[in-house]
C-alpha cells in the first residue's frame, strides 16, 4: 500500500507554481477530487465506486469525479496547479506545498491521525530511544515520519544533530533494514509491520506517542468552496455515510472492508492491521469536537515549526509565522494578512446536526 506523505519534494511544486493557474472561482457543476491509495483514504474509494459520491452529488445537482494518482507527491503537485478541485493529503503537506506556495486551501474533511503506522525500528533487541545517538537513520526526508522521529528525539533530549539521517523511498524500507549497512529505520506501514516482524529488533518509538499530530485530510481550494458549497455538502455527505456503513459491523460493512482491502492490494486481515493504527474520525460530531479542541492547535503549531526548521514553508520564510494558518473560530496561527491554509468545520457541523 503506497503512502508517499513526502514533502521534501517542494521543489518540483514550486515549479508547477511558475505555470500555476488557480482553479476556477466561480459558480459551476462539475468538479475533480485527487485521490491515493493509504487505509485512510479507501472509503473515498469505497463512496465512488457503490454510488455514494453519485448520490450526493446529484442530491445538490452536481457531478464529481474522484481520479486516482497513483503517484502521491504528483497528484499533491496538479492540485496546488489547479488541475484539482480538491485533493486526499496529510495536513503537513498541505501546509508546506499548496499553503507555502500560494495557493489558498481549505481542510474540508478531517478524516485520520497515524496511531501507530508510523514507527522507529533499531536492529537489536532492547534498544531505546537514546540508543539512536550516533546512530544513522534511513528515513523518507521531511515526510511526515520525519517529522515523528524529530518528536521522537526531543522527548529524551536529543536533536538531529546527534545522528545522521540517509534519504530513501518508501518503496525501500524493507530492503533496506534486511541490508547489513542500516541500524535503524523510521517507516510506516505496511512495510513497517515486516520490519516490526524481524528477528532481534526493537520498535523504539511509534506515532501512538503523538496523537493527533499526522493527521490526513480532504484539502480543497478555498475560492472554489465559497462560490460551490454544494461541492464541499456532497462530499461532506457521501464520507460520512461510508463511514456509517462501515461502522454497522453487518454484511454490508463486511462487503465494504473487502472491497476497500482489495483495491489497496491486500487481505481482510492485511487491511485491518492498518485500519487498527489508523484513527478515524467516525462520525461528524468526533470531528468537529477535534476540529475545536486545544490538541488540533497545538499540532498545527508543532508542524508548522518543523516546516519551518528544515526549510519547508519557502526561501522567503523568516520565521514559522510566515504563512497564515486559520482555525474554527477564526483565530489565526501566523501571519493574519498571508493566510493560506484554513481548518473549516462549518459543513462537518452541518453533517453532525443532521442538515445536510
Amino acid at each position: 500500500m503506497f503512502r508517499g506523505h513526502f514533502a521534501g519534494l517542494l521543489a518540483a511544486a514550486a515549479c508547477s507554481l511558475c505555470l500555476m493557474q488557480p482553479a476556477a472561482a466561480e459558480e459551476r457543476t462539475e468538479f475533480k477530487m485527487a485521490i491515493g491509495i493509504y487505509a485512510g483514504f479507501m472509503p473515498w474509494y469505497y463512496a465512488d465506486e457503490f454510488g455514494l459520491i453519485d448520490k450526493w452529488a446529484d442530491k445538490y445537482g452536481i457531478k464529481i469525479d474522484l481520479v486516482e494518482i497513483p503517484d502521491y507527491i504528483e497528484g499533491v503537485n496538479q492540485y496546488t496547479a489547479g488541475q484539482f478541485d480538491g485533493v486526499l493529503i496529510a495536513s503537513m503537506d498541505a501546509l508546506t506545498i499548496p499553503a507555502a506556495g500560494g495557493v489558498d486551501s481549505t481542510v474540508l474533511v478531517m478524516g485520520d491521525y497515524s496511531n501507530g503506522n508510523d514507527g522507529i525500528v533499531v536492529k537489536g533487541a532492547g534498544k531505546t530511544l537514546a540508543d539512536l545517538k550516533g546512530m544513522t537513520v534511513h528515513l523518507v526526508q521531511f515526510s511526515v515520519s520525519h517529522y515523528m522521529l524529530a518528536r521522537a528525539l526531543d522527548s529524551v533530549g536529543l536533536t538531529e544533530a546527534d545522528l545522521k539521517t540517509v534519504n530513501i523511498s518508501d518503496a525501500e524500507f524493507q530492503s533496506a533494514f534486511l541490508s547489513s549497512d542500516v541500524q535503524a529505520i523510521t517507516a510506516w506501514k505496511p512495510p513497517l509491520s515486516d520490519i516490526q516482524a524481524t528477528k532481534d529488533v526493537s520498535t523504539v518509538f511509534d506515532s501512538t506517542r503523538i496523537p493527533y499530530e499526522i493527521q490526513d485530510v480532504a484539502l480543497v481550494h478555498t475560492e472554489v468552496l465559497k462560490d460551490n458549497p454544494a461541492f464541499g455538502k456532497a462530499l461532506v455527505g457521501a464520507w460520512y455515510e461510508a463511514l456509517s456503513i462501515m461502522a454497522a459491523k453487518d454484511d454490508k460493512a463486511a462487503e465494504a472492508l473487502a472491497y476497500m482491502a482489495k483495491e489497496s492490494g491486500t487481505d481482510v486481515p492485511g487491511f485491518q492491521t492498518q485500519l487498527d493504527t489508523t484513527y478515524l474520525f467516525m462520525t461528524p460530531k468526533e470531528a468537529v469536537d477535534f476540529y475545536r479542541s486545544p490538541e488540533l492547535e497545538t499540532a498545527v503549531s508543532l508542524v508548522t515549526r518543523f516546516s519551518f526548521d528544515h526549510g519547508l514553508l519557502g526561501e522567503g520564510a523568516q520565521s514559522p509565522d510566515a504563512v497564515g494558518i486559520e482555525l474554527p473560530g477564526g483565530k489565526i496561527l501566523g501571519d493574519p494578512e498571508n493566510v493560506k491554509l484554513r481548518y473549516d468545520d462549518s459543513i462537518t457541523a452541518l453533517a453532525a446536526d443532521g442538515k445536510l
